[in-house]
């Protein structure tokens, strides 16, 4: 059995980190992908558990050798998702979350029709410009410029099939939640999954 690839996407602040990482600890039946970046760790994150963190010429040079399912240059960094670890997870008949902004989102989909998109919006410019300088982590004008890219991103909000809103935590966390069992209960999911049942009963 296949299992279900999910892209979560949303503009840098949104909370979408947050929300996925509450989400794999109360699921055992979902993984998280791990990308590849050639951005800097950020204070806390540790290599191959948040990303794996590589040089621009290793990057480059699994790019040319078609590692990737799919990759994109955000924020003056690469970021690239590995095919090989994605096909390896569904054919085990697990959950994947892609975590990734909207054009490797595109390229997933090109791909793999079936996966299913969400998309996470702020309530507010205002709440997000808050979450940004909340952070501390980046300067007034770093944030600034993630501010102009978040307008951009969520012009492509239309090209999801899911949208929630990120203004309480646990209302849009219980929105993923419910996004990730309705495509579990879908007849083909469950006719493969409860076939030793289905001879049973017919």
């Amino acid at each position: 059995m296949t299992g279900n690839l999910f892209i979560i996407t949303a503009a840098s602040g949104a909370g979408k980190t947050s929300l996925v990482r509450e989400l794999l600890a109360s699921d055992s039946q979902i993984q998280l992908s791990v990308s590849y970046t050639t951005r800097k760790p950020r204070p806390g994150e540790v290599d191959g558990v948040h990303y794996h963190f590589v040089e621009e010429a290793e990057f480059m040079r699994m790019l040319e050798a078609s590692d990737f399912l799919e990759s994109a240059h955000v924020h003056g960094a690469r970021y690239g998702t590995s095919q090989s670890r994605v096909e390896s997870v569904l054919k085990q008949g697990n959950d994947l979350i892609l975590e990734i902004d909207w054009q490797g989102a595109a390229q997933v989909r090109s791909l793999y029709p079936q996966a299913i998109s969400i998309f996470i919006l702020p309530p507010s410019l205002e709440a997000l410009e808050q979450r940004l300088h909340g952070r501390g982590q980046d300067s007034a004008e770093v944030i600034a410029r993630r501010l102009a890219a978040a307008r951009d991103e969520m012009r492509h909000v239309v090209e999801f099939d899911y949208v929630t809103i990120n203004d309480d935590f646990e209302v849009a966390l219980n929105d993923l939640r419910a996004i990730i069992r309705t495509q579990r209960l879908q007849r083909e999911k469950q006719l493969l999954r409860h076939q030793d049942l289905l001879e049973k009963l017919i």
